[in-house]
C-alpha cells in the first residue's frame, strides 16, 4: 500500500498519489481500492504518462475487477507464475532435441544438426510430441518437395524426428505419437563406379592436392571402404599394424567390426606425419579436425580433387570411393558376397546385393573361360588313324 498522500477523484474508489515521470517531471499514479469475496483489495492501475491512465479508465478497471471480467494483479502475477511453471515442465522438441544431444554425447552431429535447424526447428520447435498431428508432418514434406529437396533428404529429416520423439519416450519424457511417421520411398541402390581412366585422374589429383589430409582420407575409402564418418572417427590405438587390422568404433551398424589393413592402406596410414599439423601433434585422431579434436567436415576439399581430376557431378567424393572399393571386389569374381559384406561391415546381406549382379558377371566370364578351353580342345582333336593290318 501507498505511503504517499492519496488523492481523491471523482470516481469511487479511485485516488492517485505523485510520483515521478522517465522525464524527471512529477506525474500521478492511479490506484483501485475494491471488495472481492469480502476482502478488501487495493491496486495499482497505472501511471499517468507511461500508461496513459485516467479517472475514468482506472474506474472502467475496477468495475471489471469486481465483476470478475478481469483479473486482479495479483491473480495475473500468480497465473503467469504458473504459466511459466508449466512451460518449463513442458518437454517440447526443441528440448528434447538439446537433451538428445547432451545425453548422446556426439560432438559434431553435423547432418542432423543443420536438418533440425533447417526444417524441423520451425514448424516443430516449440510443439510436444502429443500436439503434433499428422497434417503437421504432409505440410513439412511439402515445402521440402517444394524447395526441391530429395527424397532421401526428406526421409532422413523424419527419421531425425522420429528419432527425438522415441528418445523422449524412452525416458518417460514425453509421450509417444499417437499416429506412425510415413517415410518417403527412396530408391537408395545407386552405385557408383569409376572407369581405369577416371581412376587414374584421381590419383593424380590426390598426389597433386596440397592438402595433408583429404587426398589421404581419398585414398583411405578406396582401399578399405570405409564410410566418411568411420575415418572422421578413426584413432590411431584403433590400428593394430603388427596384426594388421582396423577395429572400427560404433559404425553404421551399431556392433564394433574389424576389417583387415592391406598393404595399400597400410602405406597411407604409415605415410602420415602425426607433427604435419602444428598444434595436433598429441590429437588421438588418424585425421584429426580443429585442435586436434575428431574432424566433422573435409568437403570442399574432397570436391576439390574430384573436379580436378573431372570426375561426374553426381559422383559423391568419399562415399563413391566405397561403392568403387566394393565394385572392384565383386566384378574381381575372387570375394564371395559373404566375405564382401564383412569387408563392407554391412549389417545385413540384402545390403550387399547391390554388388551381386557384378559377381555374377565375373562368374559368366569364368564360365566362358572354361568353356573356350573346352572348345578350343575340341577344335584341336587329331584326326583318328585307321591302321589296315596285312593279313596276309
Amino acid at each position: 500500500m501507498p505511503s504517499k498522500k492519496r488523492n481523491k477523484t471523482k470516481y469511487p474508489g479511485v485516488y492517485w498519489i505523485e510520483g515521478t515521470g522517465p522525464n524527471g517531471k512529477p506525474e500521478r499514479i492511479y490506484y483501485i481500492m475494491y471488495r472481492k469475496n469480502g476482502k478488501l483489495i487495493e491496486e495499482k492501475a497505472g501511471r499517468q504518462f507511461q500508461d496513459d491512465m485516467t479517472p475514468a479508465r482506472a474506474a472502467r478497471l475496477r468495475a471489471e475487477r469486481m465483476e470478475g471480467k478481469d483479473l486482479s494483479n495479483r491473480a495475473r502475477r500468480e497465473l503467469e507464475r504458473k504459466r511459466k511453471a508449466e512451460e518449463a515442465n513442458k518437454w517440447t522438441i526443441d528440448r528434447l532435441w538439446e537433451e538428445y544431444k547432451r545425453q548422446k554425447q556426439v560432438k559434431g552431429l553435423g547432418p542432423d544438426e543443420n536438418r533440425y535447424k533447417n526444417y524441423l526447428r520451425e514448424p516443430f520447435g516449440q510443439k510436444e510430441p502429443k500436439d503434433i498431428v499428422p497434417l503437421d508432418i504432409d505440410r513439412m514434406r511439402i515445402k521440402m518437395q517444394k524447395a526441391g529437396k530429395a527424397p532421401q533428404t526428406i526421409k532422413l529429416t523424419l527419421s531425425l524426428l522420429r528419432r527425438i520423439i522415441n528418445f523422449g519416450t524412452k525416458k518417460n519424457l514425453c509421450k509417444p505419437l499417437p499416429f506412425t511417421i510415413e517415410m518417403p520411398k527412396v530408391n537408395n541402390q545407386k552405385t557408383e563406379d569409376l572407369s581405369p581412366d577416371q581412376l587414374q585422374r584421381l590419383l593424380q589429383a590426390i598426389e597433386e592436392d596440397p592438402h595433408p589430409q583429404a587426398g589421404k582420407i581419398m585414398l583411405m575409402a578406396l582401399y578399405t571402404g570405409m564410410r566418411r564418418g568411420e575415418l572422421f572417427r578413426l584413432k590411431w590405438q584403433d590400428i593394430d599394424f603388427e596384426r594388421g587390422f582396423i577395429h572400427i568404433r560404433n559404425p553404421k551398424g551399431g556392433v564394433d567390426q574389424t576389417i583387415p589393413l592391406n598393404n595399400a592402406a597400410r602405406e597411407v596410414l604409415e605415410s602420415i606425419h602425426r607433427t604435419d599439423t602444428p598444434g595436433r601433434t598429441s590429437s588421438p585422431y588418424v585425421f584429426p579436425g580443429r585442435d586436434g579434436g575428431q574432424r566433422t567436415d573435409i568437403h570442399h576439399q574432397v570436391n576439390r580433387i574430384k573436379e580436378r581430376a573431372g570426375l561426374p557431378k553426381d559422383f559423391r567424393a568419399l562415399h563413391g570411393l566405397r561403392h568403387v572399393y566394393a565394385s572392384m571386389l565383386a566384378s574381381s569374381g575372387k570375394v564371395d558376397m559373404y566375405t564382401l559384406q564383412k569387408l563392407l561391415t554391412h549389417k545385413s546381406p540384402q545390403m550387399t546385393q547391390r554388388y551381386a549382379h557384378l559377381r555374377d558377371e565375373a562368374l559368366k566370364k569364368a564360365s566362358n573361360v572354361a568353356a573356350e578351353i573346352i572348345n578350343g580342345v575340341i577344335k584341336h582333336k587329331p584326326e583318328k588313324v585307321i591302321s589296315i593290318t596285312d593279313t596276309n
